[in-house]
């Protein structure tokens, strides 16, 4: 369907009948579509059914980013679904920029907004601006459903045409996905950072004209090309790593880690020392996977007065439980060459049915080794797949009890 009929059918859900159609499905069964679809159908035209249905399918996708109050409120494109930023992270870039002060910004590659309303929720008037006309059109309806109208100015236009002298602060998100196929399901990940739509070179030259910037980027990003002025930030929300974000006009070379929905943040301003290698002691911290990402791990073990169980594994060990909010700890009880005869036997004599398996350094599937093992009865357990001191090791344990506890 192209671009103009995509933006007739968004128009029609904009109307009163669109709109009354949207309520009904809020609840709908998407196993049911078919039954839904024909029954809908005898009182509403075709082409308007299907919009609807397919509105409420995304809406029902993004309940998980922005929460059911906002996301059935809300209108989306495939590609909106899959890109735009998590409510909490938005909410948290959001308040970066309210604490440096800034009261306007221009949101290049606004998408359907997800940035620009959390923006605006801050207090903060924002330019939004996306090329793409329906894209436009659904962040401006946005927009206008939260309440935020006021604030947000969407505008259709090429980014690299804009002007953003007028604005205190620049946020550029560009698109890091190849083209999409069938409603953007298929869309490839692009890792070259000068393959972004815009470029990342271009991006970087505008947040050096800003007094403050922020540049959404692929998490991977290899640290060397991270400019020098910039401050590079990585973000989980629940333990999984969503962005990272180059920071101008704060500080720096300074390198950071933040969880969410804690808020706790890790920062150093310089890369800390290798961390040295150490026999596995009682406990074994997992960092959280932004804290891994933003190089941060010696800070961690630095922390726990822990050390590595190899210098190429992101895994720290410590003699002593020390709880820290950037890492997970387990209370190691076996440590076993890798083979998988022991593991089993030890786990059937332990009365294992509830295995945990994570891997860092293995090449074996956590779903191979629970088919080997085949784990049976009441207690439960936590293996860990790795190298230790560059052998193949398995650690088995539970987690940790917090301090106090048994």
């Amino acid at each position: 369907m192209g671009r103009v009929t995509d933006l007739a059918a968004f128009s029609a859900l904009r109307t009163p009948e669109g709109h009354a159609l949207l309520a009904e499905l809020r609840h709908y069964d998407p196993a049911e579509e078919l039954a839904v679809a024909s029954r809908l159908r005898r009182d509403h035209p075709a082409e308007l059914v299907s919009a609807a249905l397919g509105q409420a399918r995304l809406r029902q996708r993004a309940v998980a980013k922005f929460g059911a109050e906002d996301a059935y409120r809300m209108f989306f494109t495939p590609n909106g679904v899959e890109q735009s930023t998590r409510r909490a992270v938005a909410e948290h870039r959001a308040a970066v920029f309210a604490r440096l002060g800034v009261r306007a910004v221009a949101d290049l590659c606004c998408g359907i907004g997800g940035d620009a309303l959390a923006l605006a929720r801050a207090g903060i008037r924002v330019l939004a601006v996306d090329r793409d006309p329906l894209t436009a059109a659904v962040a401006r309806a946005n927009a206008e459903a939260l309440g935020l109208a006021e604030l947000i100015e969407v505008r259709r236009a090429d980014v690299t045409e804009v002007d953003t002298a007028p604005y205190d602060a620049v946020f550029v998100d560009p698109a890091r996905r190849g083209a999409a196929t069938g409603g953007g399901r298929g869309a490839g990940r692009i890792f070259d950072p000068e393959a972004y739509s815009p470029p990342l070179s271009w991006a970087v030259d505008t947040a050096r004209r800003a007094p403050h910037a922020a540049l959404k980027i692929a998490p991977g990003i290899p640290h060397e090309v991270i400019p020098p002025e910039a401050e590079a930030e990585w973000i989980s929300d629940g333990g999984d790593v969503k962005e990272a974000v180059l920071w101008f006009g704060t500080a720096p070379g300074a390198v950071r880690a933040t969880l969410l929905p804690s808020g706790a943040s890790l920062a150093v301003s310089a890369p800390p020392p290798a961390p040295p290698v150490r026999p596995v002691g009682r406990y074994l911290y997992e960092p959280d996977g932004a804290v891994i990402r933003a190089h941060l791990v010696a800070e961690v073990a630095r922390e726990v007065d822990g050390g590595l169980v190899d210098e190429t594994i992101a895994y720290v060990t410590a003699d002593e439980l020390r709880p820290t909010p950037y890492a997970t700890a387990y209370e190691i009880t076996d440590e076993l060459p890798f083979n998988v005869k022991r593991l089993k036997a030890l786990l059937r004599e332990r009365e294992v049915g509830i295995l945990t398996v994570k891997k860092r350094g293995s090449a074996v599937a956590p779903e191979e080794l629970r088919r080997k093992v085949k784990p049976k009865g009441p207690n439960s357990a936590t293996v860990f797949l790795t190298r230790v001191a560059g052998a193949p090791t398995m650690l088995v344990g539970r987690p940790a009890a917090p301090a106090g506890r048994d």
